[in-house]
């Protein structure tokens, strides 16, 4: 039997490109909503619910899905630290959700990576994270990232403080307690990231580039079939991957 879907954002970016994919990963999308739509009408013909939407409206996704016991994949991206918390809040111990600003196999292995490399490189070598995104995305810098940094704020030990978005003027020379974050909006780039490692006499650059939107949904729809098997709890896709040493 085929995946059931409650699809929210259906006819975003994401949302079309999970239609196109649903068919050859098994999968079928039971429900479609956006702006306007009442998911509510259509959740109890679902196995599962995938959030493509905008930040606001994840929160009342949540609260649906944990009403009805039905697993959560979340990549919608922009939430504010309110927003977070009430989508945690709504699902903690309920059922299972997996949450991730990027769901390719490449971009979880390059998170993968970077958690081995900074503390083997560790402070002799600088961390600055570049990504580059179509002129139609609203935030920045993208949830891949957000993610990005966490691990390189875990490993260096750094605090949001310490992280600087850009740079202009005087600003005098680098701290070492720093990670520069750069965002770069243009064209139809479907998304590209890079950790960048800079040490004296070399420098290490990690890169994912995405070339084809598809990637993310059939992660999206991977990480729906392998949440229908968890326990309640928050997962992220390194998670589905099995990439959380």
């Amino acid at each position: 039997m085929p995946l059931n879907i409650l699809l929210n954002g259906a006819r975003g970016r994401m949302g079309l490109a999970i239609s196109e994919v649903a068919p050859e990963q098994d999968a079928h999308i039971a429900c479609a909503c956006d702006t306007g739509d009442d998911p509510a009408a259509g959740i109890t013909d679902c196995q599962v619910v995938i959030d493509f939407s905008f930040h606001e409206v994840t929160p009342i996704v949540a609260e649906l899905a944990a009403a009805n016991q039905i697993p959560l994949v979340i990549g919608t991206t922009g939430h504010t630290p309110k927003e977070r918390q009430a989508i945690l809040a709504a699902t903690e111990g309920k059922i299972p959700l997996v949450w991730a600003g990027n769901y390719s196999i490449g971009v979880n292995t390059l998170n993968y990576l970077t958690r081995k490399a900074a503390p083997i490189l560790s402070e002799a070598y600088e961390a600055e994270v570049l990504e580059l995104h179509h002129h139609h995305k609203k935030d920045a810098p993208s949830g891949t990232a957000a993610r990005l940094l966490e691990i390189l704020q875990a490993a260096y030990k750094l605090e949001d403080s310490q992280l600087t978005h850009g740079r202009e003027g005087l600003v005098g020379a680098r701290p070492r307690d720093e990670i520069g974050v750069h965002a770069i909006r243009g064209g139809d780039i479907v998304g590209e990231h890079t950790v960048y490692f800079c040490g004296q006499g070399e420098r290490l650059e990690l890169t994912h580039r995405a070339t084809d939107r598809r990637i993310f949904a059939r992660g999206a729809i991977h990480a729906a079939r392998w949440a229908l098997e968890q326990k309640p709890g928050l997962y992220d896709m390194e998670a589905v991957l099995g990439l959380s040493d």
